[in-house]
């Protein structure tokens, strides 16, 4: 089967052609495009289909949104896709709309030792359900329920649950964050814009002053999240610093209370960008601490493999398995 694919994100959009034959996946004519620059996910296939000159019958899209009746408002870009629209505007006989993450979770079975990084390798007896965590421009997160013989991914919107403090600070957190949102969920605070409110609630925190050239990057309405994970690396501001370690923690906290609901025995995975571009940070403690932390459960906690996705083009091999395997 050939099939059209597209992983549709609030900062990007990925579509590429895949091979399906049984299990197995093959995935060329890749293509990436900012979201923002379109007016519609029809604008972005047209531009696509035009550059590569590709044609097929079928299409399958991975949105960052929860799906209903086949039809999904995205979550980070104001869109509404509805699969029977986009078959009539680009003349395909089938297209299927999956959240993002499930899309991931379809992707990890067929994903080789190369595409993984560990973190933590658990008990390498251990089988059951996996789960899915992705802090990027949101927070995605899915699950992978064990039949026994073989891995069913199932989407959630898990990372939309309430954000819980664990110590003062957090709590303070918490307080700081209410006044600005209201409710605050887990993806105020592990995701890129999450870096930015921990960043800034650190700074009211302390009373202290952003570095002029990180205000310059604010005001000029650059990659602020992306610019204090740099100057973290970098050890180029002590505020940036706090702020990754932080967010290390919480993000560690949150993978963690999803394994647990999950009874993710068969393995914790870590997709999204912000993981894949701060590996050496996840690395260093922080998250395994929060993750770990867990109290009469931090045994169960340690039998649960951590891995870090490093294969980008997951959540389109997901969703070219997932069109495969209906």
């Amino acid at each position: 089967m050939r099939l059209l694919v597209g992983d549709i994100g609030g900062t990007k959009t990925a579509l590429g052609l895949a091979e399906t034959d049984g299990g197995s996946v093959r995935l060329g004519e890749t293509r990436r495009y900012p979201s923002a620059s379109f007016g519609s996910l029809d604008q972005i296939v047209q531009r696509y289909l035009l550059e590569t000159g590709a044609t097929c019958r079928f299409a399958v899209f991975a949105v960052a949104g929860p799906i209903h009746d086949r039809r999904c408002e995205t979550t980070n870009l104001p869109w509404v896709l509805d699969a029977e629209a986009l078959e009539q505007s680009l003349g395909l006989t089938c297209v299927e709309l999956l959240n993002d993450l499930e899309a991931v979770a379809w992707g990890v079975p067929i994903l080789s030792s190369d595409d993984l990084a560990e973190l933590h390798p658990g008990d390498p007896c251990s089988q059951g359900n996996a789960c899915v965590v992705a802090a990027g421009t949101g927070l995605g997160q899915a699950g992978l329920f064990w039949d026994g013989l073989r891995h069913h991914a199932f989407a959630t919107e898990g990372g939309h649950s309430d954000f819980a403090p664990a110590d003062d600070l957090e709590f303070a957190l918490l307080t700081y964050l209410k006044s600005r949102f209201g409710r605050v969920s887990w993806e105020r605070v592990v995701s890129g814009p999450g870096i930015v409110n921990l960043f800034d609630f650190l700074r009211f925190h302390h009373s202290v002053q952003a570095p002029d050239w990180l205000q310059a990057v604010i005001d000029t309405g650059g990659d602020t999240a992306a610019t204090i994970a740099q100057a973290a690396a970098d050890d180029r501001c002590p505020l940036c610093r706090e702020t990754l370690n932080l967010f290390m923690r919480l993000y560690g906290r949150e993978a963690g209370n999803a394994a647990l609901k999950h009874m993710a025995l068969g393995g914790v995975y870590l997709g999204g960008g912000i993981a894949l571009k701060n590996l050496a940070c996840l690395r260093r403690g922080g998250f395994l601490e929060g993750f770990f932390d867990k109290g009469r459960m931090g045994s169960l906690m340690r039998r649960m493999p951590v891995r870090v996705i490093l294969q980008p083009n997951t959540p389109l091999l997901g969703a070219a398995r997932f069109m495969a395997l209906q």
